[in-house]
């Protein structure tokens, strides 16, 4: 569990991950090097995983994004593990959750335009093996967006 600093330290971060150890420190009321070894501890307990930049997806060029729902025809474990190792390694694949319900995999796509969105259904999703069933459904309006986790002190 974590405790209040660590949540109020995690907060900071997320918010700005670029803050030197003495503007995080000064925000969450702690020593510069106590800040940095409770930052150094969150990395090496894997809670920080990484540090990374919020890229504006339709400024960068990305025009259209699709929430795409698999469906798996057998789930033989050698086309889950197929399926799991080539998303993976698919950068136009933001994000892929194994799930219950209707689809067996829901994947958030983003790609230059329909052009490209069509060529990664047919040269790729619609070529893995065991795949029954794709839909996919075009992001119209971005409502919300964040990666923010809703930590509370």
């Amino acid at each position: 569990m974590l405790e209040a600093k660590d949540r109020q330290l995690l907060a900071e971060l997320q918010r700005d991950s670029r803050l030197t150890m003495q503007e995080l420190a000064d925000r969450v009321g702690m020593s510069t090097s106590a800040c940095w070894r409770r930052v150094k501890a969150l990395e090496s307990e894997g809670i920080i995983s990484r540090y990374a930049v919020i890229v504006d997806t339709k400024k960068a060029g990305f025009g259209l994004s699709s929430m795409v729902h698999v469906s798996l025809a057998r789930h033989e474990q050698k086309n889950v593990d197929n399926f799991v190792r080539e998303v993976s390694r698919h950068p136009e694949v933001l994000e892929c959750f194994a799930t219950s319900g209707e689809a067996d995999f829901h994947l958030r796509v983003v790609v230059e335009d329909m052009d490209a969105y069509n060529a990664f259904l047919d040269d790729f999703i619609f070529k893995l093996p065991g795949v029954s069933q794709v839909r996919s459904n075009i992001v119209l309006k971005e409502i919300k967006s964040d990666t923010a986790l809703p930590f509370r002190a």
